[in-house]
């Protein structure tokens, strides 16, 4: 039977790396920290460039947390050139390897099964990483790390905790060798999926390494995790039974949307009561692009972080499944006003259109139409080919032009950060003083 074997490969701070090329800096020397100057020192930096890393400065660390006595570039983030940055390395995988061989796992990261190109090439695992790392950094000028594994978790843990400290980026483990180097590794945090959590309940039974969690008895462990206590055990032996073909197969029960905001401060109920209309009005907007329709929302509410008290949570039953903002949005708003609390601030907003399937109704429709859900469909429409055309800012409506409103900043955007500006960075000074901010 032939021996699997799995690449994965990240990109070296990938936000900070993209920053630093398109200045024709070099990644592995610059101090660069990807922030946006116009939000609080409290924001959190996305990206720290390896040179930063290296005098300290932790990944996803908020910027007054960097040392004051370092120099460094304070790069605004520019989510678009990074989505078109990893659409080109992405175009160097598929030169070498079969789209239906490469899972897409993050923005920066990327599983690959190599198994039947070896011999295609005549090189080893760590040769046609090598290859591929080269070609990236050739082609975009990113430098990567790679993980190399007989199977997928084996190669996400040789990633995660063995290429990034061997010095040319590159770890491999198999069973064996994990058994070897990874037994009694501490803390167990550093492995994929084991969260704080879990951690310190496995912590209370006296269980602080992989080994331990091997050696201990199953019934005990699925008496304390139930059904993930199967995952725990396979992983501590370093099995995975999975592979990219069964991910790429996969398909889930039942599918929904969902949009969440975290707001720039506290809001009032009737803010953030405007907040949730403009949210579920592009949540309808989003089923009708995509051709779905449901029949419930859930709205989640979280309050102030000064206060100590549970978010309002409920789900909005509809009468019928639909994309209608005319019928969603009345639904959700009634749904707010009677779950959340008058007297909190507000700052968290989670929305869910759930058991989303096909619109069934596929019938051609005309603004001469009697019924009023009919109407509402065709002006979504036009509206979306408006935007497609002209930019989703191009045609709003009123409540998006109140104070508190979000979605025409929330438009511009990509995750919750700036989509990117018309100035690409390449002319940006080079760091003088503290921070540096350029656009």
């Amino acid at each position: 039977m032939t021996q699997s074997y799995y690449l994965c490969i990240d990109l070296k701070s990938f936000y900070a790396s993209v920053e630093c090329v398109e200045r024709g800096l070099d990644p592995m020397t610059t101090d660069l920290v990807v922030a946006d100057p116009e939000r609080t020192d409290k924001t959190i930096c996305l990206a720290v460039s390896p040179s930063l890393k290296a005098k300290g400065v932790k990944n996803r660390c908020r910027v007054f947390e960097i040392p004051k006595g370092l120099d460094y570039i304070m790069a605004p983030p520019q989510m678009q050139k990074y989505i078109d940055y990893a659409a080109e390395i992405y175009g160097v995988y598929l030169e070498y390897i079969a789209p239906e061989d490469i899972h897409v796992y993050s923005i920066d990261e990327a599983f690959l099964d190599v198994t039947h190109y070896l011999w295609l090439y005549d090189m080893t695992p760590k040769q046609l990483a090598i290859k591929l790392m080269d070609e990236v950094y050739k082609k975009v000028g990113v430098r990567a790390t790679c993980g190399i594994g007989t199977n997928l978790y084996l190669s996400k843990i040789a990633l995660d905790i063995t290429a990034k400290h061997s010095a040319d980026f590159i770890g491999f483990l198999d069973e064996d060798t994990f058994k070897k180097t990874m037994w009694r590794h501490k803390p167990l945090t550093d492995f994929w999926r084991i969260g704080r959590g879990t951690a310190e309940r496995l912590a209370k039974y006296g269980i602080f390494t992989m080994e331990d969690i091997a050696t201990a008895p199953e019934d005990l462990l699925y008496k304390w995790f139930g059904i993930d206590a199967e995952l725990l055990i396979d992983h501590a032996w370093g099995r995975e039974c999975t592979t990219i073909k069964d991910i790429k197969s996969y398909r889930a029960k039942t599918n929904c949307l969902a949009s969440g905001q975290v707001l720039m401060r506290d809001y009032s109920f009737l803010e953030a009561r405007l907040i949730v209309k403009e949210m579920v009005d592009l949540l309808c907007l989003d089923m009708v692009s995509k051709n779905l329709v449901t029949d419930s929302v859930t709205l989640y509410v979280g309050y102030s972080n000064t206060l100590d008290v549970h978010g309002a949570h409920g789900t909005a039953a509809i009468s019928k499944q639909t994309n209608a903002d005319s019928v969603i949005i009345p639904a959700v708003t009634s749904l707010y006003d009677r779950i959340v609390n008058r007297e909190y601030p507000v700052r968290r907003i989670n929305l869910t259109a759930n058991r989303v399937v096909a619109d069934s109704g596929a019938e051609q429709l005309s603004v001469f139409d009697n019924d009023d859900t009919v109407k509402n469909k065709v002006i979504q429409e036009t509206m979306l080919k408006i935007k497609s055309r002209y930019g989703k800012n191009a045609i709003l409506k009123g409540m998006n032009f109140q104070e508190a409103a979000t979605t025409r900043e929330r438009n511009q955007q990509i995750g919750g950060h700036k989509a990117g500006g018309q100035n690409s960075g390449k002319n940006a000074q080079k760091p003088t003083g503290k921070a540096v901010r350029t656009l």
